[in-house]
C-alpha cells in the first residue's frame, strides 16, 4: 500500500492516477483499501508454519514464475537472487544450448546431404541395373530368336530333301508300274494268240521281267516329333535354369538396404506383414509322403506312393521342400496334428539320394530344424542338438531375415513366445522344409500364411 500511495503521490500533479499492474486510469484519485481476502490468507499461512517450510521449497524451480513479492520485498522462507545474476547465468546456459543446436543442425544437414547423395546413388544405380538387364535380356531374346530361325531353317532344309527322296522314289515305281501294265497287256494279248508259231517268236521277249525297284522300308510315322520333344526338353531345361538362377537376381535385388534394417516385429499382427504364399513342391517329396489341398497339406501313407522319379526327391528321410524360395524377410506357420514334426529351412543343394546326415534335416550345414514333439522342442544345426524351453503348441511360426542371417522359431497359442533364435550369415536362398516323425500317429502338416 505504501509503494502504490508513493507511486500516486507522484501523480497527483497530473489529476490522473494509473495502477501499477494493470495500468488503468482513475480520475479522481482513488482511497486504497484493506485487501482483507488477502490478508486473512496470509495470516492463515503465518499460522500454518510458512517460515518453517523445508529448504527444498525454498528455491525456485525451473518450471516456477519469478516471484513478484521477492522482487519488492524480503519474503521470509526464499532465498533470492537478483534478475541480474539470474540472466547471466541463465544466459550463460543458452549460448550452451544454442551451440548444441547448431551442432545439431550441422549434423542434420550433412546428413540429409548424405541421404540425397544416396538417393542419387540408389537412382543411377537402379537406372544403370535396369539398363543393363533390357540389354541382357534384349541379347538373350535375340539369341533364342536365332535358334528358332535355325531350328526351322534346318526343318524345312530336311523337309525338302526328304520329300524330294520321296517323290523320286514315288517317280520310279509309277514308271515301273506303268511298264508292268503294259507288259501285263501284251502278255494277255499273246496268251490269245492262235498261231503257235507267232506265240513261240514272242514268248522270250515277253517272259523276261525287267529288274524292280528295291523294296521300300517305311520308318514309324515319327517324322520331325523328336525336334518337337528336343526342343521341350530344352525349354523345360531353361524353365529351370531360369528359376534358379531368377532366386538368386531376386536375391541381389532385396539385400540392396541403404538404411538399417527393421527392428524385427513383436507382435503376429507385424509378422504377417511378411507372410508368403507357400506351397510343397511334390518333385522332393518321399514316396511315402502324400500332398493335398494344393499342395499345402502333407501325410504320412503306409505304403509307397506312385510318385515319378526325380534327382530332386529326398529317398531315405520323410521329407519334403517348398516349391518357393525364401529371401529378404519372410514369415510363415505350420500346424500339425496327431505326432511330431521337424520344421527347417535348407539351401537347395541338400542331398537327397540315401539316409546319410548330408541329407536329413538339420544333420549338416545345410540346414536348420526345429523338432516339435509331444512333450518338448529341440533345435538340429550341422547335427548339434540345443535342447529349447518353451510353451508346448502344435502351431508354429517361422521369421526369416535372410540378408540380415536371423532367423527365430515362435510357439503360437494365445500368446506368440520366441523358442529358439539363430544369427548367422546365409549364403544362399533357401527353402521351407518339413519332416513329419513316423512313430507317432500319422500327423497332418500344413503350411499357413
Amino acid at each position: 500500500m505504501n509503494c502504490i500511495k508513493s507511486f500516486w503521490d507522484e501523480e497527483d500533479e497530473k489529476k490522473i492516477h494509473s495502477c501499477p499492474q494493470c495500468r488503468q486510469t482513475f480520475t479522481p484519485r482513488p482511497v486504497l483499501m484493506k485487501n482483507t481476502l488477502l490478508a486473512d490468507l496470509v495470516e492463515e499461512l503465518k499460522k500454518t508454519g510458512l517460515q518453517a517450510a523445508p529448504a527444498v521449497f525454498c528455491y525456485a524451480g525451473p518450471e516456477d514464475c519469478i516471484c513478484y513479492l521477492c522482487s519488492v520485498d524480503e519474503h521470509k522462507g526464499h532465498n533470492t537472487v537478483s534478475a541480474a545474476a539470474e540472466r547471466t547465468e541463465r544466459q550463460r546456459e543458452l549460448e550452451v544450448s544454442r551451440q548444441n543446436i547448431q551442432q545439431r543442425i550441422q549434423d542434420r544437414e550433412k546428413d540429409v546431404k548424405e541421404l540425397q547423395q544416396q538417393v542419387e546413388a540408389i537412382n543411377r544405380s537402379a537406372d544403370k541395373a535396369v539398363e543393363d538387364s533390357e540389354k541382357i535380356f534384349t541379347q538373350l531374346i535375340r539369341l533364342m530368336k536365332k535358334r528358332s530361325s535355325d531350328v526351322k531353317q534346318q526343318v524345312r532344309s530336311k523337309q525338302e530333301t526328304e520329300v524330294s527322296r520321296v517323290k523320286e522314289l514315288q517317280e520310279k515305281l509309277e514308271q515301273e508300274i506303268t511298264e508292268l501294265k503294259r507288259k501285263d497287256t501284251e502278255i494277255k494279248k499273246l496268251s490269245h494268240t492262235e498261231d503257235h508259231n507267232q506265240f513261240l517268236h514272242n514268248y522270250p521277249s515277253l517272259s523276261a521281267l525287267s529288274e524292280s525297284t528295291s523294296s521300300i522300308n517305311i520308318r514309324p510315322l515319327r517324322y520331325f516329333e523328336d525336334v518337337t520333344a528336343a526342343v521341350s526338353e530344352l525349354r523345360d531345361k531353361l524353365q529351370d535354369v531360369l528359376r534358379d538362377k531368377w532366386t538368386n537376381v531376386s536375391l541381389t535385388v532385396t539385400e540392396v538396404d541403404v538404411l538399417l534394417p527393421q527392428p524385427e516385429p513383436k507382435t503376429r499382427a507385424g509378422f504377417l506383414q511378411y507372410s508368403r504364399e507357400l506351397t510343397l513342391d511334390p518333385n522332393t517329396a518321399h514316396t511315402r509322403l502324400s500332398l493335398s489341398q494344393g499342395n499345402r497339406i502333407i501325410s504320412i501313407m503306409s505304403e509307397h506312393q506312385s510318385h515319378s522319379s526325380h534327382p530332386e526327391r529326398f529317398t531315405g528321410y520323410l521329407q519334403v521342400l517348398s516349391r518357393e524360395s525364401l529371401t529378404g524377410r519372410c514369415y510363415w506357420e505350420v500346424e500339425w496334428k496327431g505326432g511330431g514334426v521337424g520344421v527347417a529351412v535348407a539351401y537347395k543343394n541338400i542331398s537327397r539320394a540315401g539316409g546319410s546326415d548330408e541329407c536329413g534335416f538339420g544333420y549338416n550345414d545345410k540346414s536348420w530344424t526345429l523338432r516339435c514333439e509331444k512333450d518338448s522342442f529341440h533345435f538340429y544345426y550341422n547335427n548339434v542338438q540345443t535342447p529349447v524351453s518353451g510353451p508346448r503348441s502344435s502351431r508354429v511360426g517361422v521369421y526369416l531375415d535372410h540378408s540380415a542371417g536371423i532367423l527365430s522359431f515362435y510357439s503360437l497359442s494365445e500368446t506368440m513366445t520366441l523358442l529358439h533364435r539363430v544369427q548367422t550369415t546365409f549364403t544362399q536362398p533357401l527353402y521351407a522344409g518339413l519332416r513329419p516323425y513316423f512313430y507317432f500317429m500319422q500327423p497332418q502338416l500344413s503350411c499357413v500364411n
